[in-house]
């Protein structure tokens, strides 16, 4: 995402432009992340409304699924993108040299790929991540799904249980629970999604509950086999879950192998991601990194807006600054958006006297009652009346959060 946005400004600019590529255009976003997730997410929304369409005074009834089906549209709908917004000949359209295989930064000016040596004045690195496989006992001798794998077999398994308590492991629990699958959450933490309002991670924990997926909070996996209907999951507490399938999702390793950065003298981080100054700028003043690699906000929309500001920075040096204020969205049913301060956050930072939280919940708001859904609640932190974060659990909340963002980022006022 961050590549495709990087090179569309740069030859808008009249830039020379190279663009190398080992697997497929569009990345994460368009195979294993934002495009196949939400495609479930809304087959998986429909099959809730059917089942819960008397809420609506309308005849309820359970709906026919084929996961088969569900998972061939989704496809369909990566092959519709592929062949249109992500096509490479799109790309080499525009004046970008697409160029297949695995490249090595050889310099602060040179790219290897295959046998081709590239010159440049400047060289942008947005290589993304790839999902963390924890180190459990068994791990390697059982078929392991990730955000990776999930989308490209042919229909997910009638039973799963999901390691990791994140965004992606409650996004496909939800889902995949709406449309028939049999789902079990283990998380290791008191809680899901760590970096978000505790009250709102709550709401989203009795909302999965509610809806039937089994949700473990505090347990430890030790030990993985083959065996029942797929897989044995052991753990901590001397407890087995059962399972035709296993999906982990305890988070992302960025795709360094091979690339030669360290060697190259670019600093790197303990995780692994690459270390960037508030231009995107590496250690190597020509080499720029954006996206999953490095230690910003880890979002394909991050990705794609650094990607444009790197490339401004590099022939208009200092005409911009990577944001620190970044909003993002967990799409659950209700979504769950964050953006800048906690009210912990903001307490730590400031006297708490100075901190005043505001809390309004759907329970009287009229849209919310009409469209049957009060399960929500928006909050406002402030300090000393300016608004310094905001957070919603709510429908639509993705969209809804924008309006707070402008407030925060303009300091405005409650």
């Amino acid at each position: 995402a961050g590549g495709v946005a990087a090179e569309f400004a740069a030859t808008e600019l009249g830039l020379r432009v190279a663009a190398i590529e080992r697997a497929r255009i569009g990345g994460d976003c368009l195979w294993t992340g934002c495009v196949p997730s939400k495609a479930l997410i809304a087959s998986a929304r429909v099959a809730h409304a059917v089942r819960h369409a008397d809420r609506h005074a309308i005849d309820a009834q359970e709906p026919a699924i084929d996961l088969k089906q569900v998972w061939d549209r989704i496809k369909a709908i990566q092959s519709e993108i592929a062949a249109t917004e992500d096509d490479p000949d799109r790309i080499r359209s525009v004046g970008v040299d697409v160029i297949e295989g695995d490249a090595h930064v050889a310099g602060p000016h040179t790219v290897v790929v295959g046998g081709r040596t590239l010159e440049s004045r400047y060289i942008l690195v947005c290589t993304g991540s790839h999902p963390a496989v924890p180190p459990i006992d068994g791990l390697g001798d059982v078929e392991v799904l990730t955000s990776d794998t999930i989308f490209q077999i042919p229909r997910p398994p009638d039973s799963l249980v999901i390691v990791g308590g994140g965004p992606i492991a409650c996004e496909l629990a939800q889902a995949l629970e709406r449309l028939g699958v049999d789902v079990v959450v283990l998380e290791r933490g008191d809680r899901l999604l760590e970096r978000d309002e505790p009250a709102h991670a709550r709401r989203v924990l009795d909302t999965l509950r509610a809806e039937g997926v089994d949700v473990r909070l505090g347990v430890t996996v030790t030990r993985v086999a083959r065996g029942g209907d797929g897989v044995n999951v052991h753990l901590g507490d001397g407890d087995t879950v059962t399972a035709q399938g296993l999906f982990v999702a305890v988070g992302r390793v960025p795709n360094t192998e091979s690339l030669g950065l360290q060697e190259a003298g670019i600093d790197v981080g303990p995780t692994g991601r690459v270390i960037v100054d508030h231009r995107n700028r590496t250690t190597i003043r020509s080499i720029y990194a954006v996206g999953d690699i490095t230690d910003r906000p880890n979002f394909t929309h991050t990705a794609g807006y650094d990607g444009v500001l790197a490339v401004r920075d590099m022939f208009f040096p200092g005409s911009t600054r990577a944001p620190t204020l970044v909003p993002w969205c967990t799409f659950t049913d209700p979504e769950v958006a964050h953006v800048g301060m906690t009210e912990a956050e903001a307490i730590a930072g400031h006297r708490s006297k100075h901190v005043r939280v505001y809390r309004r919940t759907l329970d009287h708001n009229d849209r919310a009652r009409a469209d049957g859904d009060t399960n929500g609640e928006i909050v406002v932190v402030t300090v000393k009346g300016r608004i310094v974060g905001a957070h919603a659990v709510c429908p639509h909340a993705g969209e809804l959060i924008h309006e707070l963002a402008l407030a925060v980022q303009r300091r405005m006022k409650i």
